[in-house]
């Protein structure tokens, strides 16, 4: 099970992310749930940051993120032991989460679940802080940047060989557009890894792209639901269980991207790639780009790219 911020941002909503927990145990599953910190704490964070540095260092930034859902697992294992049951929270380390040393958008390279599997064997409800995790190299805290609890969910799924992963939020399940913005915009029942993969990375916040892709490359099924409700939600599943195959499946979109124009870039086999390959380095994500022939062989061309609104600062630096 995964919760998300929205699902754990009050004491009731915690207390009723502990009774569905309870409710699983108590039917006989053995239960691991990953918990994202409380409503807007990340942002919080993140402002407190910058109110002391411009530019926080990002290490620390990590330090810093990741006690967000150390609370929420906390208050919630607190919960259900009052239910009768008991819970143990852990960190992203201590859960075995074992990350590169990219800081704030690391990735998972190994999940080492004996302490997990250790509770589980002894009867406990295990909860895992997500979002974060220790790096190989100087076992630092990291950070797996924004919606990385779902990939932490899926990823312990897939090393405790789960039946599925359950992420619970503040919908119903995958829409066709963004319910908020979009009146008729209907549930879909079933959507495959593929279209899902599409979707995240067009905009659609309801699951990670990363997450996805782990789902995808390990054949974990992802039940997307409402934690305010039982209802059925949406299952992303492989493309051989997908029954339907529409032309058009949902409509996205994204206002988390800044778009970088550079003008008089020298129209020359490599200068692009220079360009590139520097972002890369900065581990800058690029996503459009876009490039206009030079007017005159005397002018230079323009580049236009696209990149995450939180990554404009370095992508500048990098390219000044």
């Amino acid at each position: 099970m995964k919760f998300g911020g929205t699902s754990v941002a009050g004491p009731d909503e915690i207390k009723r992310a502990a009774r569905r927990i309870v409710a699983a145990r108590e039917a006989g599953k053995s239960v691991v749930a990953v918990l994202s910190a409380r409503g807007k704490t990340t942002d919080e964070l993140v402002e407190m940051a910058r109110e002391i540095s411009e530019r926080p260092d990002p290490r620390e930034m990590d330090m810093l993120l990741s006690t967000g859902e150390r609370i929420s697992c906390a208050l919630c294992a607190m919960a259900i032991n009052d239910l009768g049951h008991r819970a143990i929270s852990l960190t992203g380390s201590q859960a075995g989460i074992v990350t590169d040393s990219s800081h704030t958008k690391a990735r998972i390279i190994d999940v080492k679940a004996d302490r997990i599997k250790a509770a589980l064997g002894e009867g406990s409800v295990v909860l895992v802080a997500g979002f974060q995790g220790v790096s190989t190299d100087s076992r630092d805290v990291t950070t797996l940047g924004r919606g990385g609890s779902d990939t932490t969910a899926v990823a312990l799924a897939a090393a405790l060989g789960a039946e599925v992963c359950e992420v619970y939020t503040d919908v119903a399940g995958v829409f066709s557009a963004d319910p908020r913005i979009v009146s008729d915009a209907r549930k879909l029942p079933v959507v495959s890894f593929e279209e899902m993969l599409e979707m995240a990375a067009s905009g659609a916040k309801v699951l990670q792209l990363r997450a996805v892709e782990y789902a995808r490359n390990h054949g974990i099924p992802i039940h997307c639901r409402s934690s305010a409700d039982d209802g059925v939600g949406t299952l992303v599943v492989s493309e051989d269980e997908t029954m339907e195959r529409p032309l058009v499946t949902a409509v996205t979109h994204s206002t988390d991207e800044a778009r970088v124009t550079l003008t008089g870039v020298p129209d020359e086999p490599g200068v692009a790639g220079r360009i590139f390959t520097a972002l890369a380095g900065a581990n800058v994500n690029v996503d459009v780009i876009i490039q206009n022939e030079p007017v005159s062989h005397s002018e230079g061309a323009d580049l236009s790219f696209t990149v995450e609104r939180d990554d404009l600062a370095v992508a500048k630096d990098t390219i000044e």
